[in-house]
């Protein structure tokens, strides 16, 4: 039985169709689920009973559970459990322009980023587009407040499951959904080639932010195994080309590794790379795990590299710390409920 929270608006106008009924319906069973977030069809008092029964016989609403919440200031972080026992997190961070939820969109990861906790337990699955979406839900109605923005950075590599995770923007972007604006949601991809082209293509106005974290192919496929499948200048070339077609500035990631990308020269070689692109630079201070051999860059030298590529012409910021209180690496609040 599919779940009601994973299905887009035009699916369920095409499900009416076929059992010979107006595809307004869909609207009515939207404007129901996300506006006035009831939790049955029998609640839907503007549809008829025969036609609640087949819904409730065709749909279900099982949502998954928050498992833990951990609190630290301006951030909250929650583990939730899935049907099969399995964990994924995600995060609310409140900014100035509003709430913030970075999700994730699978169980585990296969990308294998030497620094990154979230693929140190591998992938189990995807994560179907209901699962993302309850993550919001759920996080809105614990919070009682509205998401302003949506980041699809949390554990798992968003274009490895393309078509759920399609499915979850379009969902989360319907102004009868969660009403999420498109230029309010983020994609973040390690750099899977052929599905930013994909994503290219898709009638999105969405922002793409690209996990760089070296300036130069040798160091990227030491740290990103993903560099060997899609070498770095045919990622700039996809990155170039994401920008033309999309006419969409394009966010660089780089996460701060004490000695390991953080020096001077990598700051020039990183600026060279980026010259006369419509990029931004987000500096990002590395959280540290008891699992990872890496250290995050001080303070002092994230300013210096700041600064050597904001003195060649490239737009930079530093991302604001979240959550240093708490276990603030993604994947580290599952890592530590499976080992339990």
């Amino acid at each position: 039985m599919k779940n009601i929270y994973g299905i887009k608006r035009t699916d369920l106008e095409k499900y009416f169709l076929d059992i010979n009924e107006k595809k307004f319906k869909a609207l009515q069973v939207f404007e129901w689920l996300y506006e006035k977030k009831v939790t049955s069809f029998f609640e839907m008092t503007n549809i008829k009973k025969e036609l609640q029964e087949r819904l409730a016989g065709d749909f279900s609403f099982r949502m998954i559970s928050i498992q833990k919440k951990q609190e630290d200031k301006g951030t909250k972080k929650y583990l939730f459990k899935l049907f099969d026992g399995n964990f994924v997190e995600a995060v609310l961070m409140e900014h100035d322009y509003g709430l913030s939820v970075c999700v994730s969109s699978e169980v585990g990861c296969n990308m294998g980023c030497a620094f990154c906790e979230s693929g140190r337990l591998k992938k189990v699955r995807n994560l179907e587009a209901f699962e993302m979406v309850e993550q919001i839900l759920l996080i809105e109605e614990n919070i009682k407040k509205r998401i302003s923005s949506v980041v699809i950075m949390g554990i798992g590599e968003p274009l490895d499951n393309y078509d759920n995770v399609m499915d979850f923007i379009r969902i989360i972007n319907d102004a009868k959904g969660i009403a999420i604006g498109a230029r309010h949601i983020t994609l973040s991809t390690c750099g899977i080639v052929p599905k930013i082209k994909e994503l290219m293509n898709e009638d999105l106005q969405i922002n793409l932010a690209i996990s760089l974290h070296a300036p130069n192919t040798q160091l990227r496929d030491k740290i990103m195994p993903i560099n060997k499948a899609y070498k770095l200048p045919i990622l700039i070339d996809t990155i170039k080309e994401y920008i033309e077609k999309t006419n969409r500035r394009v966010t660089i990631e780089y996460v701060m590794l004490s000695g390991v990308n953080d020096n001077e020269t990598q700051a020039a070689e990183l600026a060279s790379l980026l010259k006369g692109l419509n990029v931004y630079v987000n500096l990002i201070p590395y959280n540290e795990t008891n699992h990872l051999e890496f250290k995050r860059t001080s303070k002092d030298q994230i300013m210096k590299f700041y600064d050597s590529l904001k003195k060649r012409g490239i737009n930079v910021t530093i991302r604001r710390e979240f959550g240093s209180k708490i276990d603030a690496a993604c994947g580290q609040l599952r890592s530590k409920e499976v080992k339990e």
